[in-house]
Formats: C-alpha cells, structure tokens, sequence
C-alpha cells in the first residue's frame, strides 16, 4: 500500500498569515493535532501542530530559565519570534518533510521514526493533498502487508466513497479515512452521530466494487465541532 491509499484527504490548511488563535480552534475544532501552512497556490510552506502552540504558551506563562536556554536553537531572535509570534509564518516548522503519493508505508514509518514526527503531509505536483499520520499507518498496516501493492481499483472505490460522503450526506472527509483493499472497506475516524456513521457506511456498501465494509467509526466529544 502506498500513501495515496491512507491518507487523510481534504486536508485543513492555513495561510502564513493565519493568527495563532485561528489555529487553534482549527485543531480543536476538526479534532486534529496540525496544520500544514500553504500559500495561495497550496504549496507546502512549514506545518503548525500542538507542539508549537504549547511552546508559546508555556512561554507566555513561565520565564526562559537558563535551563530552558540549553535546548533552544542557538539563535535567541529565530527562538524569539517562534515563542512570541502570533501569526503561522512566524510560529511554524519550514520546510517540513514531506511525501509523494506513491510513497510506500513501510518508508513512511521509517520516516516518521528517524525523523521523531507523528504526521508527514502528501504532495502531489508540489502542492498539499493529504496528510499520513502514524494511525493511518496502522490501519493501513491492519489491512495489507506494508508492501502489498493495491489495485487501481481500490482507489477509485475510496475515491468514490469520499466523494459520495462529501456531496450527499454532510459528513466532514477531513475527519475520516477510509482504507480499501481487494473490495474491502474499513471506516475510520470521527462523526457527529449515529445518523452520519450509518449515512457513511450506507454509502460505502452502494460503491460498486466494494464486497464489505468494516465500520470503525467514532463519535466526536461533546464540543467539539458543534455537538
């Protein structure tokens, strides 16, 4: 299986200019744990996660101690706009690591572990169209050997799926990841209720060429995403 196959597509991206609190009611909100920052040809800039807004609030609410200072970068006015900036460009990682379509999961976990990162977005001719996080490893990984190829088929079925949810039945794609392999289906993520995890699954078993469907699907907290 490859990274097109995993993916979480849709991805929710912000602009450099995106102000911090933007950001994280996105990550609240959608339930997720980074941004990608594009510019306005979705061009892959830095990515902004949990961490980075940690780092400013925990510098907001503590002084630098020396301490503190023995793992900074070493450029006290980079390390300064990275803690006190209140816009993405200012607060991201640039120049992330990132993967193509094609890339396969064995050499995505590898990445992921020699990098020490948790999430690592897909590109397609230079511009952002999905994100592979360690989760959509596993159930990738729970479905196929790492370097089973996966059949033209099997995308489009999930191309299919995530096309029927996104235009018919209200459902955010951004919160599911479908995996398919050999027909078989397996739904993954977040929902608002019982209505939209059958409404998900329901279209899932009309795609033609699907011969069944694993519904894994969760509910999201109270309060997030306006339950």
């Amino acid at each position: 299986m490859r990274a097109a196959d995993v993916m979480t597509p849709h991805v929710i991206t912000v602009s450099p200019d995106s102000e911090v609190r933007q950001i994280a009611s996105l990550l609240l909100e959608h339930g997720i744990s980074a941004v990608p920052v594009v510019d306005d040809d979705q061009r892959l800039l830095g990515i902004v996660s949990e961490g980075d807004l940690i780092r400013r609030l925990e510098n907001e609410d503590t002084p630098h101690s020396w301490w503190l200072r023995l793992f900074a970068s070493g450029d006290q006015a980079a390390d300064y706009v990275r803690t006190h900036g209140r816009l993405a460009g200012e607060i991201m990682t640039p120049d992330p690591v990132s993967v193509d379509e094609d890339a396969p999961l064995h050499e995505i976990a590898s990445l992921l572990e020699k990098r020490r990162i948790k999430r690592v977005p897909v590109i397609r001719d230079g511009r952002v169209v999905g994100i592979v996080s360690r989760s959509n490893l596993l159930r990738g990984f729970s479905v196929a050997e790492p370097a089973a190829a996966t059949s033209a088929d099997d995308r489009e079925i999930r191309d299919a799926i995530l096309r029927e949810v996104d235009d018919h039945t209200g459902v955010m794609v951004d919160r599911l990841n479908v995996i398919v392999s050999d027909g078989k289906v397996q739904l993954w993520g977040l929902v608002e209720s019982k209505e939209q995890r059958w409404a998900v699954q329901v279209a899932a078993e009309n795609t033609p060429g699907v011969t069944s469907v694993e519904n894994n699907l969760g509910f999201m907290p109270q309060g997030m995403g306006g339950v």
